[in-house]
C-alpha cells in the first residue's frame, strides 16, 4: 500500500544503476507494486500494456526512455550514438498515436541529446532535460489545481471518467489535482468516479487514489452518469485530456457521451490538461486514434463475455467538440475554443522561445 504521507510518483528515473521504476497501474487496486526496468524495449511494453499510462505520465515516461538509451548504449561512436537514441524515440512514438505529451516528452530530450557534440555531455543533457520535464509537470499540474478550484462551489458533487490523476501525471493529477487542491482549500467536495469501461481507470485508479487521500469518491458505471444528472446530483464535470485540437478534445472513450449529456442538463463540463496536451494547429480529422485489442472488450474478469464470431470495435479514445466544453484549464489559466486559440498559440509561441533560449 503507498504510504500515506509520500507524493505518489507513477514514474521515476534513477541514472545511477541506469533504471526507470514505475508503478504498476494494471496490478491496481489489488496489488500495490513498484517495478524497475533498464531498457527501452521494457520501456515499450511497459506503455503498450499501460502499466504506465495517462497523457503527462506518458511525456514522463517517454523523457526518462530517451535519456535511458542514452546511458545504456555501449557504442564509443558518437555519430551511431546519435543514431542508436534516435531510433529509441521513434520506438516510444509508437507506443501511443493519440496522446500528445508522449511525442513532447521524447522530443524534449531528443532535442538536447542531438545539440551536443560528445556522448558523455549528450548523456548529461538528456538527464537533466528528462528530470526538467518531470519537474515541470509536477509544478504544472499543481498550478491547473489552483485555477481549477477557483471554479468549483465550496459545497460541490463532481463527475470525473478515466483517471487524471497523479497515476497519469508526474504526481498531484490534472482533473484529480483540481479535486486536490479545492479540498486542500477547504471545498467540501463529493467525487463520483465512472468505472471507465473497458480497463476501468475510473474504479480501479481514480477511487484508489482518492481513496489514499480520504477523498469522499462513489464508482457509478458509465451508463449511469446521464441519471445522475437528471436527478440533480452531479454540479459539474471534470476530466483529463490527451489530445486537445481547435476543434475537439480527445479523451477516453466515453467523455463525448458525459459532454453531450452535461450540455442536456445545462452542468458545467472541464477539461483540466497541460498546455503540452495542446495541438493546436491540428483539427480533429488529423487525428489517428489508437484502436485496442478485441480481448479488452471480449473477456471480463477472465471471463468470455462475447462469442468468438462477434466483431469488437475497440477505440481508446473519442472526440468531444469544443462547443461542448465550459472551459479548459490549463496552468495558464482557463481557456476556451475557438474563442482563445489566438491567445493559446502566443502563450505557446512564447514557451516555445523560452524552451529554445534555456536549450543554448
Amino acid at each position: 500500500m503507498q504510504p500515506s504521507d509520500t507524493p505518489l510518483r507513477p514514474v521515476t528515473f534513477h541514472p545511477e544503476i541506469p533504471a526507470i521504476r514505475y508503478i504498476v497501474q494494471t496490478r491496481l487496486p489489488e496489488e500495490y507494486r513498484v517495478d524497475s526496468i533498464a531498457t527501452v524495449n521494457s520501456l515499450v511494453d511497459a506503455i503498450k500494456c499501460l502499466d504506465i499510462r495517462g497523457a503527462p505520465a506518458l511525456g514522463v515516461a517517454g523523457a526518462y526512455g530517451v535519456a535511458l538509451a542514452t546511458l545504456t548504449s555501449t557504442t564509443s561512436d558518437p555519430e551511431i550514438f546519435q543514431q542508436e537514441v534516435s531510433a529509441a524515440a521513434d520506438l516510444l512514438r509508437s507506443t501511443r498515436p493519440t496522446a500528445v505529451n508522449l511525442f513532447y516528452g521524447i522530443n524534449r530530450v531528443l532535442t538536447v541529446v542531438k545539440q551536443e557534440k560528445t556522448i558523455t555531455s549528450a548523456r548529461d543533457r538528456a538527464v537533466s532535460e528528462a528530470e526538467n520535464v518531470a519537474d515541470e509537470d509536477s509544478r504544472t499540474c499543481h498550478a491547473i489545481g489552483e485555477h481549477g478550484r477557483k471554479v468549483l462551489p465550496l459545497s460541490c458533487r463532481i463527475l470525473t471518467h478515466c483517471n487524471a490523476g497523479a497515476l497519469a501525471c508526474s504526481e498531484w493529477g490534472t482533473a484529480l489535482g483540481v479535486i486536490r487542491s479545492a479540498v486542500q482549500a477547504g471545498t467540501l467536495v463529493q467525487v463520483y468516479a465512472c468505472e471507465t469501461r473497458p480497463l476501468l481507470q475510473g474504479a480501479r485508479l481514480t477511487a484508489w487514489e482518492l481513496a489514499q487521500d480520504g477523498i469522499d469518491v462513489t464508482v457509478i458505471t458509465d451508463s449511469m452518469a446521464a441519471s445522475l444528472m437528471r436527478k440533480g446530483m452531479i454540479d459539474l464535470v471534470v476530466v483529463g485530456a490527451d489530445r486537445i485540437t481547435g476543434d475537439a478534445v480527445f479523451n477516453k472513450i466515453g467523455t463525448y457521451m458525459h459532454a453531450i449529456c452535461a450540455h442536456a442538463h445545462e452542468i458545467p463540463f472541464y477539461v483540466a490538461a497541460p498546455f503540452s496536451t495542446f495541438d493546436e494547429e491540428s483539427v480533429e480529422a488529423d487525428i489517428i486514434v489508437e484502436e485496442r485489442s478485441r480481448d479488452e472488450i471480449a473477456y471480463f474478469g477472465g471471463r468470455r463475455t462475447i462469442p468468438d464470431t462477434v466483431n469488437v470495435y475497440n477505440p481508446a479514445f473519442d472526440a468531444t467538440p469544443v462547443s461542448l466544453v465550459t472551459g479548459i484549464i490549463t496552468e495558464h489559466g482557463i481557456f476556451t475554443l475557438p474563442d482563445d486559440l489566438a491567445e493559446i498559440r502566443a502563450i505557446r509561441k512564447r514557451s516555445l522561445q523560452q524552451d529554445h533560449d534555456i536549450s543554448l
